[in-house]
């Protein structure tokens, strides 16, 4: 198999939950082959294959074809999704970070890291995610405006949408880094066994987010770039 991690999964989003199972990046880091992840993995290739095939031959109505869809509705439905959830469940989580701390704190102070680390990723987001609102979306539309109409692209301040590009994806990274040590932190968001409720209901919050956010980055890294970038060079070439 020649695909790339991220084309298995942009493929078909089923995929993601056996890359998940081995804890494999699909969404950052989805430019490696499926050689190169089981190798790094200890994981057999074959048996690899034979997981993603089986998830693939599944019946299911659940698996929505991203690719297929037009640059600008991808776009607005990242940011009505996916934003909006971000925005949503930031302000929930902090709250519920602070609770544990002040209750929990003193028997498990891993809490107070993995609260740090959340506000951090909480405070990166929002500002990555006005970036891609008010700069690298616009102009996502304007392109597709362009294919659309023939209208004349203008040369946007950034230069090429590569730049942008470049500058959200090292993004992805930091939150995915950021996210695994919160994983790892949380024992993967399972709760002590002196856990109440709302210590439970907070890690399987924080647990609900990253898998959000690795959904949100793959749509970005594995689809929506990789296409922007596309269209810009078939807009170029033609002017």
């Amino acid at each position: 198999m020649t695909q790339t991690v991220g084309e298995i999964v942009a493929k078909d989003y089923r995929t993601a939950q056996v890359f998940k199972n081995h804890k494999i990046d699909f969404c950052c880091r989805g430019n490696r082959s499926l050689e190169e992840v089981a190798l790094k993995n200890n994981l057999s290739v074959d048996v690899l294959f034979s997981e993603l095939k089986a998830v693939t031959e599944q019946t299911s109505g659940d698996n929505i074809d991203f690719k297929s869809w037009p640059l600008d509705l991808l776009v607005d439905y990242i940011e009505k999704k996916h934003h909006r959830y971000v925005e949503k469940q930031s302000t929930v989580l902090k709250q519920y970070l602070d609770k544990l701390c002040r209750v929990h704190g003193e028997k498990h102070p891993e809490l107070f890291e993995i609260k740090e680390l959340f506000n951090a990723s909480a405070g990166e987001l929002a500002s990555h995610m006005k970036k891609e609102e008010l700069i690298l979306f616009p102009f996502v539309r304007k392109m597709v405006e362009s294919q659309q109409t023939g209208k004349d692209l203008s040369a946007p301040g950034f230069g090429s949408v590569a730049n942008p590009i470049c500058t959200m994806m090292d993004e992805h990274d930091n939150e995915g880094v950021r996210f695994r040590t919160i994983a790892k932190l949380s024992n993967d968001y399972t709760p002590p066994a002196d856990a109440c409720s709302t210590y439970k209901v907070t890690y399987s919050l924080l647990q609900e987010f990253e898998d959000d956010l690795h959904r949100h980055i793959h749509l970005e890294n594995n689809i929506l770039f990789t296409k922007a970038s596309a269209l810009e060079k078939e807009l170029t070439a033609v002017a």
